[in-house]
Protein backbone atom coordinates (compact mmCIF):
# COMPACT_ATOMS: atom_id res chain seq x y z
CA UNK A 1 0.00 0.00 0.00
CA UNK A 2 1.19 3.39 -0.77
CA UNK A 3 0.79 6.17 1.23
CA UNK A 4 -1.56 7.49 -0.88
CA UNK A 5 -5.61 7.52 0.68
CA UNK A 6 -6.53 6.58 -3.19
CA UNK A 7 -5.08 3.11 -3.28
CA UNK A 8 -6.18 2.02 -0.34
CA UNK A 9 -8.08 -1.41 -0.94
CA UNK A 10 -10.98 -3.46 0.28
CA UNK A 11 -11.98 -2.54 3.49
CA UNK A 12 -8.51 -0.37 4.44
CA UNK A 13 -10.59 3.25 4.07
CA UNK A 14 -12.91 1.73 6.61
CA UNK A 15 -10.00 1.43 8.74
CA UNK A 16 -8.58 4.35 8.36
CA UNK A 17 -12.08 5.94 9.60
CA UNK A 18 -11.95 3.83 12.76
CA UNK A 19 -8.45 4.39 13.96
CA UNK A 20 -9.37 8.31 13.11
CA UNK A 21 -12.23 7.63 15.29
CA UNK A 22 -10.38 5.75 18.11
CA UNK A 23 -7.62 8.47 18.33
CA UNK A 24 -9.37 11.61 17.53
CA UNK A 25 -8.36 12.65 21.70
CA UNK A 26 -4.91 12.89 20.46
CA UNK A 27 -4.96 14.21 16.90
CA UNK A 28 -4.69 17.80 18.39
CA UNK A 29 -1.45 17.30 20.08
CA UNK A 30 -0.07 16.35 16.77
CA UNK A 31 1.49 18.67 13.92
CA UNK A 32 -0.13 17.46 10.85
CA UNK A 33 -2.54 14.65 12.25
CA UNK A 34 -3.73 14.32 7.84
CA UNK A 35 -4.81 10.98 6.62
CA UNK A 36 -1.11 10.39 4.58
CA UNK A 37 0.22 10.59 8.65
CA UNK A 38 -2.15 8.12 10.14
CA UNK A 39 -1.61 6.04 7.47
CA UNK A 40 2.05 5.93 7.72
CA UNK A 41 0.77 4.21 11.46
CA UNK A 42 -1.51 1.62 10.13
CA UNK A 43 0.66 0.39 7.62
CA UNK A 44 3.88 0.19 9.66
CA UNK A 45 1.90 -2.16 11.73
CA UNK A 46 -0.25 -3.89 9.06
CA UNK A 47 -3.24 -2.09 9.35
CA UNK A 48 -4.10 -4.07 12.99
CA UNK A 49 -6.36 -1.55 14.87
CA UNK A 50 -5.04 -2.31 18.12
CA UNK A 51 -0.92 -2.25 17.53
CA UNK A 52 -1.53 0.90 15.56
CA UNK A 53 -3.19 2.50 18.12
CA UNK A 54 -1.03 1.88 20.87
CA UNK A 55 1.76 2.82 19.01
CA UNK A 56 0.76 6.21 18.23
CA UNK A 57 0.17 6.42 21.79
CA UNK A 58 3.40 5.81 22.52
CA UNK A 59 4.55 8.40 20.44
CA UNK A 60 2.65 11.07 21.81
CA UNK A 61 3.59 10.47 24.56
CA UNK A 62 7.18 10.43 23.55
CA UNK A 63 6.52 13.84 21.62
CA UNK A 64 5.52 15.31 25.50
CA UNK A 65 8.40 13.73 27.23
CA UNK A 66 11.54 14.97 24.75
CA UNK A 67 9.78 18.02 23.98
CA UNK A 68 9.72 17.46 20.36
CA UNK A 69 7.80 20.24 19.38
CA UNK A 70 10.84 22.69 20.46
CA UNK A 71 13.61 20.70 19.42
CA UNK A 72 14.21 23.04 16.32
CA UNK A 73 14.83 25.64 18.58
CA UNK A 74 17.66 23.57 20.33
CA UNK A 75 21.55 23.68 19.62
CA UNK A 76 23.30 20.36 19.83
CA UNK A 77 26.42 21.09 21.91
CA UNK A 78 29.67 22.12 20.09
CA UNK A 79 31.32 19.01 19.40
CA UNK A 80 28.22 17.14 18.31
CA UNK A 81 27.86 20.66 15.91
CA UNK A 82 31.27 20.05 14.45
CA UNK A 83 32.33 16.20 14.46
CA UNK A 84 29.14 14.36 13.96
CA UNK A 85 29.11 13.46 10.42
CA UNK A 86 26.57 13.49 7.55
CA UNK A 87 23.80 15.64 6.44
CA UNK A 88 20.81 16.45 4.58
CA UNK A 89 21.86 17.59 0.81
CA UNK A 90 19.84 17.73 -2.18
CA UNK A 91 16.94 15.69 -3.70
CA UNK A 92 15.82 12.88 -5.85
CA UNK A 93 14.06 12.89 -8.66
CA UNK A 94 10.52 12.45 -6.86
CA UNK A 95 11.40 15.87 -4.69
CA UNK A 96 12.36 13.76 -1.63
CA UNK A 97 14.95 14.99 0.79
CA UNK A 98 18.37 13.29 0.55
CA UNK A 99 20.12 12.33 3.59
CA UNK A 100 23.59 11.16 3.88
CA UNK A 101 25.60 9.12 6.99
CA UNK A 102 29.32 9.27 6.27
CA UNK A 103 30.80 5.91 8.39
CA UNK A 104 34.14 6.48 7.96
CA UNK A 105 35.36 9.90 9.91
CA UNK A 106 33.11 9.26 12.58
CA UNK A 107 34.80 9.01 15.86
CA UNK A 108 32.22 7.28 17.94
CA UNK A 109 33.64 7.12 20.84
CA UNK A 110 35.96 10.51 20.94
CA UNK A 111 31.64 11.69 20.66
CA UNK A 112 30.74 9.79 23.95
CA UNK A 113 33.42 10.91 25.93
CA UNK A 114 32.91 14.68 25.07
CA UNK A 115 28.55 14.40 24.90
CA UNK A 116 26.09 12.87 26.73
CA UNK A 117 24.11 10.33 25.08
CA UNK A 118 21.22 12.22 25.91
CA UNK A 119 22.19 14.99 23.76
CA UNK A 120 23.33 12.80 20.41
CA UNK A 121 19.75 11.49 20.55
CA UNK A 122 18.46 14.62 20.86
CA UNK A 123 20.83 16.05 17.93
CA UNK A 124 19.09 12.92 15.71
CA UNK A 125 15.73 13.11 16.82
CA UNK A 126 16.46 16.99 15.80
CA UNK A 127 17.66 15.27 11.98
CA UNK A 128 14.09 13.48 12.24
CA UNK A 129 12.14 16.43 13.00
CA UNK A 130 14.11 18.56 9.92
CA UNK A 131 13.94 15.87 7.42
CA UNK A 132 10.10 16.03 8.28
CA UNK A 133 9.86 19.66 8.26
CA UNK A 134 11.84 19.02 4.37
CA UNK A 135 9.39 16.89 3.44
CA UNK A 136 6.29 19.37 4.01
CA UNK A 137 7.97 22.20 2.26
CA UNK A 138 8.84 20.08 -0.39
CA UNK A 139 4.59 18.88 -0.55
CA UNK A 140 3.80 22.22 -0.36
CA UNK A 141 6.33 23.61 -3.24
CA UNK A 142 5.93 20.57 -5.97
CA UNK A 143 1.80 20.27 -5.08
CA UNK A 144 2.08 16.42 -4.28
CA UNK A 145 2.72 14.70 -1.13
CA UNK A 146 6.62 14.36 -0.25
CA UNK A 147 6.25 11.83 2.75
CA UNK A 148 9.87 10.11 2.69
CA UNK A 149 13.35 10.34 1.90
CA UNK A 150 16.04 8.83 0.26
CA UNK A 151 19.14 7.58 2.12
CA UNK A 152 22.68 7.13 1.74
CA UNK A 153 24.59 5.45 3.39
CA UNK A 154 28.54 6.04 2.36
CA UNK A 155 30.23 2.76 4.58
CA UNK A 156 33.86 3.67 3.46
CA UNK A 157 36.69 3.67 6.34
CA UNK A 158 34.27 1.57 8.60
CA UNK A 159 36.66 -0.16 11.31
CA UNK A 160 36.52 -1.91 14.09
CA UNK A 161 36.82 0.87 16.23
CA UNK A 162 32.90 1.71 14.87
CA UNK A 163 32.05 -1.51 16.54
CA UNK A 164 33.01 -0.42 20.23
CA UNK A 165 29.80 -1.66 22.50
CA UNK A 166 28.67 1.71 23.82
CA UNK A 167 28.80 3.30 20.56
CA UNK A 168 26.52 0.59 18.66
CA UNK A 169 24.46 0.55 21.68
CA UNK A 170 23.70 4.15 21.49
CA UNK A 171 23.24 3.55 17.51
CA UNK A 172 20.47 0.91 18.07
CA UNK A 173 18.75 2.86 21.04
CA UNK A 174 18.79 5.74 17.73
CA UNK A 175 17.24 2.52 15.26
CA UNK A 176 14.75 1.55 18.23
CA UNK A 177 13.73 5.43 18.10
CA UNK A 178 13.36 6.33 14.18
CA UNK A 179 11.45 2.72 13.93
CA UNK A 180 8.91 3.37 16.76
CA UNK A 181 8.40 7.41 15.70
CA UNK A 182 8.59 7.77 12.49
CA UNK A 183 7.24 4.95 10.90
CA UNK A 184 7.02 4.38 6.72
CA UNK A 185 9.56 7.72 6.22
CA UNK A 186 11.92 5.96 4.37
CA UNK A 187 11.83 5.50 0.35
CA UNK A 188 15.09 3.66 0.14
CA UNK A 189 18.78 3.79 1.80
CA UNK A 190 21.76 3.13 -0.54
CA UNK A 191 24.57 1.60 1.04
CA UNK A 192 27.87 2.39 -1.10
CA UNK A 193 31.68 1.65 -0.61
CA UNK A 194 30.62 -1.38 1.95
CA UNK A 195 33.85 -3.20 3.37
CA UNK A 196 34.23 -6.69 4.39
CA UNK A 197 33.37 -6.01 7.56
CA UNK A 198 29.78 -4.69 6.51
CA UNK A 199 27.99 -8.03 7.43
CA UNK A 200 29.04 -8.25 10.48
CA UNK A 201 27.63 -4.35 11.27
CA UNK A 202 24.70 -5.12 9.78
CA UNK A 203 23.99 -8.19 11.20
CA UNK A 204 24.29 -6.38 15.26
CA UNK A 205 21.74 -4.24 14.07
CA UNK A 206 19.49 -6.39 12.13
CA UNK A 207 17.34 -7.46 14.73
CA UNK A 208 16.17 -3.78 15.61
CA UNK A 209 15.14 -3.04 11.58
CA UNK A 210 11.57 -3.86 11.00
CA UNK A 211 10.91 -6.33 8.11
CA UNK A 212 9.51 -3.40 5.73
CA UNK A 213 12.78 -1.49 6.62
CA UNK A 214 15.00 -4.33 5.81
CA UNK A 215 13.44 -4.49 2.37
CA UNK A 216 14.43 -0.99 1.17
CA UNK A 217 18.02 -1.15 2.29
CA UNK A 218 19.92 -1.56 -1.34
CA UNK A 219 23.58 -2.66 -0.75
CA UNK A 220 25.18 -1.26 -4.11
CA UNK A 221 28.34 -2.74 -5.82
CA UNK A 222 30.94 -1.09 -7.74
CA UNK A 223 28.69 0.89 -10.23
CA UNK A 224 27.31 2.81 -7.47
CA UNK A 225 27.59 6.04 -8.93
CA UNK A 226 25.43 4.90 -11.82
CA UNK A 227 22.90 3.23 -9.62
CA UNK A 228 22.34 6.77 -7.72
CA UNK A 229 22.18 8.82 -10.85
CA UNK A 230 19.62 6.25 -11.95
CA UNK A 231 17.73 7.63 -8.43
CA UNK A 232 18.73 11.25 -8.57
CA UNK A 233 19.97 14.15 -10.79
CA UNK A 234 23.30 15.17 -11.09
CA UNK A 235 22.60 18.49 -10.17
CA UNK A 236 21.48 16.96 -6.50
CA UNK A 237 24.47 14.75 -6.09
CA UNK A 238 28.15 16.04 -4.52
CA UNK A 239 30.71 15.81 -7.29
CA UNK A 240 31.96 13.62 -4.51
CA UNK A 241 29.28 11.15 -5.07
CA UNK A 242 29.49 11.17 -8.93
CA UNK A 243 27.31 14.06 -9.69
CA UNK A 244 28.09 17.77 -10.34
CA UNK A 245 26.89 19.55 -6.97
CA UNK A 246 29.75 21.41 -5.56
CA UNK A 247 29.54 24.64 -2.84
CA UNK A 248 29.23 28.06 -3.67
CA UNK A 249 32.95 27.66 -3.23
CA UNK A 250 33.65 24.93 -5.59
CA UNK A 251 34.01 22.23 -2.84
CA UNK A 252 33.43 18.79 -4.27
CA UNK A 253 32.32 17.46 -0.85
CA UNK A 254 30.04 20.32 -0.08
CA UNK A 255 30.77 21.13 3.44
CA UNK A 256 28.33 23.19 3.46
CA UNK A 257 25.66 20.96 3.97
CA UNK A 258 27.68 17.69 4.94
CA UNK A 259 29.57 17.14 7.96
CA UNK A 260 32.65 15.32 7.08
CA UNK A 261 33.48 14.48 11.14
CA UNK A 262 36.95 13.43 11.93
CA UNK A 263 39.09 12.81 15.23
CA UNK A 264 37.98 14.79 18.21
CA UNK A 265 40.52 16.46 19.54
CA UNK A 266 40.64 15.42 23.58
CA UNK A 267 40.24 19.16 24.92
CA UNK A 268 36.38 18.06 24.05
CA UNK A 269 36.61 15.56 26.62
CA UNK A 270 34.10 15.88 29.61
CA UNK A 271 35.07 12.25 30.59
CA UNK A 272 37.64 9.67 30.65
CA UNK A 273 35.51 6.49 30.15
CA UNK A 274 32.29 5.23 30.21
CA UNK A 275 30.56 3.22 33.06
CA UNK A 276 30.75 -0.57 32.06
CA UNK A 277 28.74 -3.60 33.03
CA UNK A 278 31.09 -6.85 32.84
CA UNK A 279 29.81 -10.52 32.69
CA UNK A 280 32.73 -11.88 34.35
CA UNK A 281 34.56 -11.55 37.29
CA UNK A 282 37.80 -14.02 38.18
CA UNK A 283 40.21 -13.61 40.94
CA UNK A 284 43.93 -14.62 39.33
CA UNK A 285 46.20 -15.90 41.84
CA UNK A 286 49.35 -14.31 41.96
CA UNK A 287 52.43 -16.16 39.06
CA UNK A 288 49.31 -17.16 36.97
CA UNK A 289 47.02 -16.93 34.01
CA UNK A 290 43.44 -17.06 33.33
CA UNK A 291 42.57 -18.55 29.85
CA UNK A 292 39.21 -18.30 28.10
CA UNK A 293 38.29 -19.95 25.16
CA UNK A 294 35.30 -19.07 22.10
CA UNK A 295 35.57 -21.54 19.20
CA UNK A 296 35.24 -19.65 15.62
CA UNK A 297 33.55 -21.91 13.06
CA UNK A 298 34.07 -19.14 10.27
CA UNK A 299 36.45 -16.41 8.91
CA UNK A 300 35.08 -13.08 9.26
CA UNK A 301 33.65 -13.31 12.54
CA UNK A 302 34.65 -10.77 15.12
CA UNK A 303 35.88 -10.50 18.66
CA UNK A 304 34.86 -8.19 20.88
CA UNK A 305 36.03 -7.83 24.55
CA UNK A 306 36.51 -5.23 27.54
CA UNK A 307 38.21 -5.60 30.72
CA UNK A 308 39.50 -3.86 33.77
CA UNK A 309 41.71 -4.89 36.68
CA UNK A 310 41.53 -4.09 39.99
CA UNK A 311 44.57 -2.30 41.81
CA UNK A 312 46.98 -2.74 39.12
CA UNK A 313 47.95 -3.79 35.70
CA UNK A 314 47.01 -6.98 34.13
CA UNK A 315 48.58 -8.62 30.70
CA UNK A 316 46.55 -9.95 28.20
CA UNK A 317 46.86 -11.57 24.83
CA UNK A 318 44.62 -13.77 22.22
CA UNK A 319 46.11 -16.99 21.11
CA UNK A 320 44.95 -19.81 18.81
CA UNK A 321 44.71 -23.28 20.08
CA UNK A 322 46.85 -25.61 18.29
CA UNK A 323 45.95 -28.74 19.92
CA UNK A 324 41.95 -29.34 20.63
CA UNK A 325 40.76 -31.07 23.87
CA UNK A 326 43.71 -29.22 26.07
CA UNK A 327 44.91 -26.64 27.91
CA UNK A 328 47.91 -25.42 26.09
CA UNK A 329 50.58 -22.77 27.78
CA UNK A 330 50.37 -19.26 25.66
CA UNK A 331 53.72 -20.82 24.35
CA UNK A 332 52.47 -24.20 23.22
CA UNK A 333 49.95 -21.93 20.71
CA UNK A 334 49.49 -19.51 17.75
CA UNK A 335 49.89 -15.38 19.24
CA UNK A 336 47.45 -13.36 17.51
CA UNK A 337 47.54 -10.73 19.58
CA UNK A 338 50.49 -10.23 21.12
CA UNK A 339 50.68 -10.23 25.51
CA UNK A 340 51.30 -6.84 26.61
CA UNK A 341 50.50 -5.18 30.31
CA UNK A 342 47.33 -2.68 30.57
CA UNK A 343 46.94 -0.11 32.98
CA UNK A 344 43.18 -1.46 32.96
CA UNK A 345 42.70 -0.64 36.85
CA UNK A 346 42.87 3.15 35.45
CA UNK A 347 41.21 3.20 32.10
CA UNK A 348 39.31 0.05 30.98
CA UNK A 349 40.49 -1.84 28.22
CA UNK A 350 38.61 -2.88 25.02
CA UNK A 351 39.15 -3.63 21.74
CA UNK A 352 38.12 -6.10 18.92
CA UNK A 353 39.81 -8.93 15.91
CA UNK A 354 38.71 -10.06 13.01
CA UNK A 355 39.30 -13.72 13.07
CA UNK A 356 40.41 -14.64 9.63
CA UNK A 357 40.55 -18.39 10.77
CA UNK A 358 38.42 -20.63 12.23
CA UNK A 359 39.28 -22.21 15.58
CA UNK A 360 39.85 -21.96 19.07
CA UNK A 361 40.98 -18.52 20.22
CA UNK A 362 41.89 -18.09 23.79
CA UNK A 363 41.45 -15.12 25.41
CA UNK A 364 44.18 -14.82 28.12
CA UNK A 365 45.02 -12.64 30.96
CA UNK A 366 48.25 -12.93 32.63
CA UNK A 367 48.94 -12.26 36.18
CA UNK A 368 52.31 -14.62 35.92
CA UNK A 369 54.91 -11.73 36.43
CA UNK A 370 53.45 -10.84 39.89
CA UNK A 371 54.42 -13.14 42.47
CA UNK A 372 52.73 -10.82 45.54
CA UNK A 373 49.35 -9.72 44.31
CA UNK A 374 46.40 -11.81 42.96
CA UNK A 375 44.43 -9.68 40.75
CA UNK A 376 40.35 -8.90 40.18
CA UNK A 377 39.38 -8.91 36.32
CA UNK A 378 36.18 -7.94 35.28
CA UNK A 379 35.62 -8.93 31.78
CA UNK A 380 33.09 -9.28 28.65
CA UNK A 381 33.68 -10.89 25.69
CA UNK A 382 31.63 -11.20 22.76
CA UNK A 383 31.54 -13.04 19.24
CA UNK A 384 29.99 -11.12 16.72
CA UNK A 385 29.16 -12.88 13.74
CA UNK A 386 28.35 -11.92 10.00
CA UNK A 387 25.06 -11.66 8.26
CA UNK A 388 25.38 -14.14 5.76
CA UNK A 389 23.19 -12.89 3.53
CA UNK A 390 24.95 -9.40 3.15
CA UNK A 391 28.22 -11.28 3.01
CA UNK A 392 26.70 -13.25 -0.54
CA UNK A 393 25.18 -10.11 -1.23
CA UNK A 394 28.39 -7.80 -1.39
CA UNK A 395 30.20 -10.98 -2.83
CA UNK A 396 27.97 -10.70 -5.93
CA UNK A 397 27.82 -7.34 -6.40
CA UNK A 398 31.56 -7.12 -5.79
CA UNK A 399 31.71 -4.00 -3.22
CA UNK A 400 33.99 -5.48 -1.14
CA UNK A 401 37.15 -3.58 -0.68
CA UNK A 402 40.13 -4.54 0.90
CA UNK A 403 40.24 -2.88 5.26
Amino acid sequence: VSGCTADLQGSQAGTLSEFRENVQDVLPTLPNPDDHFLLCWLRARNFDLQKSEAMLRKHVEFRKQKDVDNVLNWQPPEVVRLYLTGGMCGYDKEGSPIWYDIVGPLDAKGLLLSATKQDLLKTKMRDCELLTQECHRQTEKLGKRVDSITMIYDCEGLGLRHLWKPAVETYIEFLCMVEDNYPEKLKRLFVIKAPKLFPVAYNLVKPFLSEETRKKIMVLGSNWKEVLLKYISADQVPVEYGGTMTDPDGNPKCKSKLNWGGDIPKTYYVRDQLKQQYEHHVQISRASSHQVEYEILFPGCVLRWQFSSEGSDIGFGIFLKTKMGERQKAGEMTEVLPNQRYNAHLVPEDGSLTCSTPGIYVLRFDNTYSFIHAKKVSFTVEVLLPDKASEEKIEQLGAVTPM
